[in-house]
């Protein structure tokens, strides 16, 4: 299965603006939890409320993907931003990135951390975690926030994947992703080897059935940007597999899942949107399901 892949970061390296808002981390936040294996990096800001976790995207970390985001939704619940498998303040581990361990770690972090059920946001690649917290422990996720994801290759558009899979390490150096990294990083020199396991987790993902989506029982929260990664065509078929994109005004009312596209947003920006985001976002966790 192929999800929208962080590595259109590479893509846009102009679109950098939104990297300086970033500084995350702060004393008191950073914490790690040991599962399979991997010593992975955890932030928890704010308290009350239904914990949101937070996944970020490809080749970025808590503070690229979420950082203009963190103060409002954190402002009225509790957060749990997660790095994922050699990202951010995670060291790699010897094992092939995948989005089923990955999803894997979130599940065994949330079990050690006593969390018996959370709401989930991911981006991108994040978004991708999520979507398989979602298949494989269903009892896990309340609701679920996918910013910027597909579910099968055919979402992407056109040609982007061919042209990703083209593309080298280096061009990613001097990226604020990169910075990022090489600032937060056990290993710094290890990004090389991340750019590469990534490319190698596409190869390798096949797509996850109409049914399975289909049968997904959490309301569903979808949002992408209007020359994001994902096709606003996928966008709509995923909705509707998730039960949406009906006649709302009848006796039964509107679908519990949504669909939001947001205006004049690619897939490096829409995380940065925090005007729209949090307009939207904390109204759909809050809404009674």
């Amino acid at each position: 299965m192929m999800m929208a892949a962080g590595t259109l970061a590479a893509v846009s390296t102009s679109q950098t603006g939104s990297a300086s808002e970033t500084q995350v981390g702060a004393a008191g936040h950073g914490h790690y939890v040991d599962v399979n294996g991997l010593h992975m990096y955890y932030e928890r800001h704010g308290c009350g409320g239904v914990p949101l976790v937070l996944l970020h995207g490809g080749f970025s970390a808590i503070g690229s993907s979420f950082g203009a985001l963190l103060p409002g939704l954190s402002a009225e619940r509790e957060v749990i931003a997660f790095e994922l498998q050699g990202h951010g303040h995670t060291a790699d581990i010897d094992r092939p990135l995948s989005y089923e361990a990955m999803a894997g770690d979130i599940a065994a972090a949330l079990d050690d951390l006593d969390i018996p059920a959370a709401d989930i946001f991911g981006y991108s690649v994040g978004g991708a975690v999520a979507l398989h917290v979602a298949l494989q422990h269903p009892e896990l996720v309340r609701k679920m926030v996918l910013l910027s994801t597909t579910y099968n290759r055919a979402g992407i558009q056109p040609g982007l994947m061919d042209n990703l899979g083209k593309m080298q390490p280096a061009m990613m150096h001097g990226t604020p992703w990169y910075q990022e990294y090489v600032s937060i990083a056990p290993r710094p020199q290890d990004f090389d080897r991340l750019f590469m396991k990534k490319a190698e987790m596409d190869k390798q993902q096949t797509d996850i059935p109409d049914d399975k989506i289909r049968s997904l029982k959490m309301p569903v929260l979808l949002i992408a940007g209007d020359n994001d990664l994902p096709t606003i065509e996928h966008m709509a078929k995923f909705y509707r597999l998730l039960g949406g994109g009906l006649f709302g005004d009848t006796p039964a009312g509107l679908p519990k899942s949504q669909l939001a596209i947001l205006p004049g947003t690619s897939h490096v920006s829409a995380p940065q949107r925090k005007e729209l985001l949090l307009s939207i976002i904390p109204e759909f966790l809050d809404r009674p399901s």
